[in-house]
């Protein structure tokens, strides 16, 4: 049996839900702090995030919560994981809580990934604080 394995991270963001939530929800909001890919906060839509080297990786929006909630299944055709989104008010602000759950530890892929990402994801969302806090955000 394989042991389900979850990265787990959380910044303090100085922006409310709302903007948050877009900024997670828009393509173009998207494309400027992580990936290029044609997300919407839609149950059951299908989309694919263009990750470089790594090329288009279908997706499918299973929750929707708006601003507070988004998950969706990632990468469904190698690593088939899933990343949730929890958005929750605090003070002026909003604390995000991101969960990447189901690597495979026994597949080299899902090892390799779960190193990767786990070391990859607090950077990305230190990129999401950064694109918030610019002009235009």
């Amino acid at each position: 049996m394989t042991e389900q394995v979850v990265i787990r991270c959380e910044q303090y963001l100085d922006h409310p839900p709302a903007v948050v939530w877009t900024a997670l929800t828009d393509p173009e909001h998207l494309a400027r702090w992580w990936v290029p890919g044609d997300i919407k906060p839609a149950v059951g839509h299908r989309f694919t995030l263009d990750m470089g080297n790594w090329g288009l990786q279908p997706c499918e929006v299973t929750a929707v919560e708006p601003e507070q909630l988004l998950r969706y299944r990632f990468a469904e055709e190698s690593l088939d994981t899933t990343i949730t989104w929890r958005l929750v008010p605090e003070g002026k602000g909003t604390r995000l809580l991101l969960e990447h759950a189901g690597f495979d530890l026994d597949s080299p892929m899902g090892k390799q990934a779960y190193h990767g990402m786990g070391e990859g994801w607090p950077h990305l969302l230190g990129h999401l604080d950064a694109m918030l806090a610019g002009p235009a955000a």
